[in-house]
């Protein structure tokens, strides 16, 4: 990686904001990652999650403009689905989302997501990381809406937004252990449909079967404004849980697993005799696994890490 592209990243340029996500979108980001070390200063990461259809877009959208109008910057990681066959993506989340090119203070990105971690792209942990160094205050995460494959956000984010709707059977999705258990807070979106309080009041009743105290359930119109500020002061109030123990843990274990995938797919590129032979060792059976994962990372410690080169995007 050219040590300007780094240097300008530094100095606040959404340029090399941009390139920068890109190679970590690749999976090419373990080095930048590196040499960037801890962030000074926590962004907040709110993802938002709940079925394709419910609002997430819009709510995203409406909640940027909000958060921006109390002085926050905002970063937009909108994760969109991609075609197992085509391997195409529309990354249409941005069309519902305000358009400001001269508002220094936001700034979105569409992610396209081949299976990933449930419902986020693969490599996306690296991009919050990105766009947390490059400063903004908050990150808003949105997920491509796979009902109960969205729990996954959960050690992604300091707190989960779970969208639900009134009149679109949801219930079903969301009364199934894991996805009401992953929230932080509850929104009932487009609450100026008929049947928002029936379904508000249906959520409180399953929460309070467990008898503890369960999460906020708030009413948010995008199309009205109602519950937008409760929403943001709600988000505002919730403490930052990334960074602390078990997950700076994992952050840690992701950049390892990138330096890894870097020194194998250099070990390949290099032909390596040694990776060869335990392959087709352990293809054959004369080594079990563990055997074999213990060799492997005994070669990769002495392969260097040399990342792809830089391609244009």
């Amino acid at each position: 990686m050219p040590d300007d592209l780094l240097d300008r990243f530094r100095r606040g340029e959404r340029l090399a904001l941009s390139r920068l996500l890109s190679r970590a979108d690749r999976g090419e980001a373990a080095d930048v990652l590196a040499r960037l070390g801890s962030p000074t200063k926590r962004a907040r990461v709110v993802a938002v999650t709940g079925s394709a259809g419910v609002g997430k877009s819009t709510l995203v959208g409406k909640l940027l403009e909000t958060i921006r109008l109390q002085g926050q910057t905002v970063a937009v990681l909108a994760c969109d689905p991609q075609s197992p066959l085509t391997g195409g993506a529309l990354l249409g989340d941005r069309f519902r989302m305000p358009s400001r090119p001269d508002d220094d203070g936001a700034f979105i990105r569409s992610v396209a997501t081949a299976g990933g971690r449930g419902a986020v792209a693969e490599n996306v942990d690296a991009m919050i990381r990105l766009v947390e160094a490059f400063g903004f205050d908050v990150v808003l995460l949105e997920t491509v809406g796979a009902g109960q494959g969205d729990t996954a956000v959960h050690g992604l984010a300091d707190a989960v937004v779970l969208l639900l709707q009134p009149e679109t059977g949801d219930d079903i999705q969301w009364e199934k252990a894991g996805v009401l258990e992953i929230a932080d807070v509850i929104v009932v979106h487009k609450a100026d449909l008929p049947g928002a309080e029936q379904i508000e009041a249906q959520v409180r009743q399953t929460l309070g079967v467990s008898g503890k105290e369960g999460p906020p359930v708030l009413r948010v119109s995008s199309r009205t404004g109602e519950g937008l500020d409760t929403l943001a002061d709600a988000l505002a109030g919730k403490p930052l849980r990334r960074g602390n123990g078990a997950a700076a843990g994992r952050d840690l274990l992701r950049i390892a697993q990138d330096d890894l995938m870097a020194r194998f797919a250099e070990a390949e590129r290099a032909q390596d005799a040694r990776l060869a032979r335990i392959t087709a060792s352990w293809s054959q059976g004369t080594l079990d696994s563990r055997q074999a994962a213990a060799e492997l990372l005994r070669i990769l410690a002495d392969t260097p890490s040399s990342p792809a080169p830089q391609t244009a995007r």
